[in-house]
């Protein structure tokens, strides 16, 4: 994970797993580098289980849907929209984690722009709502 990785995305990744709030950090791409243990117990599966994820197939995979149930699309998630509009995003929706279980969050993600105004990824943090 470390190798080759800017030395910002390093420092998230040290800051979020010294956090009690659940984070997940994705590089320029919107593939998943990171989430903390907080966010493992959200998610309802280990980071060591699945590793690096691409973008499409983290957008998915939890399910995301509004109030009505009706389906998100991945580009309408607060991440998603940290990456591409590059500016901070906010939402509550439900997912169902990889456990099998439905949980209601609510998630702020932010661009992250290190030195020289070099785009990194996005970070996302979450909380059961």
């Amino acid at each position: 994970m470390t190798e080759g990785k800017e030395v910002e995305i390093l420092r998230a990744r040290q800051l979020a797993s010294s956090l009690a709030l659940p984070i997940f950090l994705v590089d320029p791409h919107g593939d998943r580098l990171y989430y903390n243990e907080q966010a493992e117990a959200v998610l309802g599966y280990r980071f060591a289980e699945t590793g690096a994820m691409p973008a499409l197939e983290w957008a998915t995979i939890f399910r995301p849907y509004d109030e009505q149930g009706k389906p998100i699309a991945p580009e309408q998630l607060p991440l998603m929209i940290a990456l591409t509009r590059r500016q901070p995003a906010r939402s509550t929706f439900w997912i169902k984690g990889m456990d099998g279980r439905e949980r209601h969050i609510e998630v702020m993600a932010i661009p992250l722009v290190g030195q020289a105004a070099r785009f990194l990824g996005a970070m996302a943090l979450f909380w059961e709502v």
